[in-house]
């Protein structure tokens, strides 16, 4: 019996689309969770006040005093419990189940921060149903201040609000429905996120749609993860993931990594070395600085070798902004084919009574049709491109 081709083996080991949406999307939530009790704080403190560093799910840093404790009161970080992070990507989700194609930054304002505004959702932190807009950081708010009250030009509307990790923390759909191609997410993104950031805001949103997209690749590995960013990548944002990159790819344990990763990305961080304290400087348009967590959630996807587990611990361990930077290493581990912890995602999904699989299911069926119109409308462009007389399309 002839043997069957390696590469074609490989192939059909390979994890499919549905497969790496569910991971990413799991894995973004999960680790979103996992990082949310821990933010704020540096290494030192998270291992003394858990007596080492956190290998799952941990309850509030204030035990039970969570509703009065500041400075996270009234949220209750912890339990499983996913933030903002995980609600705004699936609010995204669901302007593509309503719209059924690419997005743009109209698409914004037209669905999702209605959605925002009128459509009450279970808030975990709040432990309640409530708008989503009333668990919004004040960066997430200027949607809704800018673009429903304002009536801001939606392409427009990110200048000036607070230069974070707003927009790129829930970009990691964009990269899904434009899977293995990162060029066309890294372009989505940056429309998408002109509604709500600027600068290396905006621009991290797009790296992390572009990193989520060749993530999903068959043969993806973490190397060609990095690859792809930097190709795409411009000013502060590119050099910073370069510098992180380099010093994580040293490193194949997150503890050995925790401090070289923090002064790598250190001379392009704005916040300053205390987060809760952030210099005057901080969180200002500039083609020179970048965000702290897409570095570093790279850096980690590179120290753990692509592993879900490692990728994701180390990031909540590196603290700061950590339940960030563990959505986004996540959501990428899980778009490589890693594996998410089947306790960890149980325990959240119940925590946080959300359905972790549905938004998955949905996002796969909206990304097959979108990739049917790509062809659709590439197939209509090819021939009225050889009606007009130019070279005819071959493979």
């Amino acid at each position: 019996m002839p043997q069957e081709p390696e590469e074609e083996r490989g192939r059909r080991s390979s994890p499919g689309l549905d497969e790496r949406i569910t991971g990413a999307l799991v894995g973004a939530a999960v680790g979103d969770a996992l990082g949310g009790p821990v933010e704020g704080y540096s290494p030192d403190q998270i291992s003394e006040r858990h007596g080492g560093r956190v290998h799952g799910i941990v309850g509030p840093w204030h035990g039970d005093a969570w509703r009065t404790a500041r400075p996270l009161a009234p949220y209750h970080k912890g339990d499983g419990h996913v933030t903002d992070d995980t609600l705004m990507t699936h609010a995204l989700i669901r302007v593509y189940a309503r719209v059924r194609d690419h997005l743009d930054a109209y698409a914004v304002a037209d669905h999702l921060v209605p959605d925002l505004m009128t459509n009450p959702r279970w808030v975990p932190e709040l432990e309640t149903e409530t708008l989503p807009l009333h668990r919004l950081f004040l960066a997430e708010k200027w949607l809704v201040a800018r673009l429903a009250h304002g009536h801001v030009d939606p392409r427009e509307a990110g200048v000036g609000n607070i230069v974070n990790c707003g927009a790129a923390m829930y970009m990691a759909p964009v990269g899904l429905v434009n899977a293995a191609n990162p060029a066309a997410a890294y372009a989505e993104a940056l429309d998408v996120a002109g509604a709500h950031q600027s600068s290396y805001g905006r621009e991290a949103a797009g790296v992390l749609a572009a990193a989520v997209a060749a993530a999903t690749a068959p043969g993806a590995t973490p190397d060609s993860v990095v690859t792809a960013c930097l190709s795409l990548a411009k000013d502060g944002t590119r050099e910073a993931i370069e510098k992180v990159c380099e010093v994580a790819a040293g490193h194949r344990d997150f503890e050995s990594a925790l401090r070289p990763l923090r002064a790598a990305v250190a001379p392009y961080d704005t916040v300053g070395p205390d987060y809760r304290a952030p210099s005057l400087g901080a969180r200002r348009p500039s083609r020179l600085h970048a965000i702290e967590e897409l570095p570093v959630a790279l850096g980690m996807l590179l120290v753990s070798g692509g592993d879900y587990r490692h990728a994701v611990l180390g990031a909540v361990n590196y603290g700061r902004d950590c339940d960030s930077i563990a959505t986004m290493a996540g959501a990428l581990a899980g778009a490589l084919g890693s594996p998410v912890p089947e306790d960890w995602a149980k325990t959240v999904a119940e925590a946080s009574r959300l359905d972790l699989w549905e938004p998955a299911r949905t996002l796969a069926e909206v990304t097959r049709e979108v990739f049917r119109q790509d062809v659709h409308r590439r197939r209509a462009h090819e021939r009225a491109f050889a009606d007009l007389g130019g070279a005819a399309c071959s493979d």
